[in-house]
């Protein structure tokens, strides 16, 4: 699927380079998963990873036979530019629509292709904690309608997630929001984290 920077970028490669590492900056690839997940040559992924790499938007190291590529989050735009490839996605109208309104968060976590930086017109979001069911579907309908997107909930309470962590946590996922707040970019270099322990008692159906 075309990315959704496309039209603003030139390369059409260098837009889907730039959601694969800044809507995700913990999540790292390689030259040869890049061209098969665009469906282009790796001799045209490489002159870009190279454009990228000189101008210090990424950094690289050496795992096994591939060196794997991640966002440099000491570069002077890595903020901007993370906050522009997750607006691209509507994961600010998610913060702001549905996160900031449902009642007692613990966690929330974008799982899936979003994660991965790549807008395939379904959103998996994960919600942790005591969230108010009768708004949920109603904001979700409205913010689906603006973003334009099919988004799918997964409600858990803290021991319910506890239990699937290590399946959720497996997969590609970028955490939005922990302990009631939103989470700030330093936060993508250690994107596993729990809900607080002694979680409560009552349990929440899945949405």
């Amino acid at each position: 699927m075309e990315s959704i920077l496309s039209p603003l970028i030139s390369s059409g490669i260098r837009a889907k380079l730039l959601m694969r590492f800044f809507a995700n900056p913990a999540r790292s690839s390689y030259l040869r998963a890049l061209a098969t997940d665009f469906a282009v040559s790796p001799n045209a992924v490489r002159e870009e990873l190279l454009k990228f790499s000189q101008a210090r938007l990424l950094t690289a190291s050496k795992q096994g036979r591939e060196v794997h590529y991640r966002a440099n989050q000491q570069h002077p735009l890595f903020a901007e530019l993370v906050s522009m490839a997750q607006k691209a996605l509507g994961i600010d109208k998610i913060i702001e629509n549905i996160l900031a309104t449902l009642g007692r968060l613990d966690l929330a976590l974008v799982l899936g292709d979003y994660a991965a930086g790549r807008d395939s017109g379904l959103i998996d979001l994960v919600l942790v904690g005591q969230v108010d069911r009768q708004n949920l579907a109603d904001i979700v309908a409205r913010t689906e309608k603006h973003l334009g997107r099919k988004i799918r909930t997964l409600v858990l309470d803290p021991q319910e997630f506890q239990a699937l962590e290590p399946n959720l946590l497996r997969q590609d996922h970028i955490i939005l929001w922990q302990n009631g707040g939103r989470v700030g970019n330093e936060r993508f270099s250690n994107p596993r984290t729990k809900p607080p322990a002694g979680g409560r008692e009552d349990r929440t159906a899945k949405a």
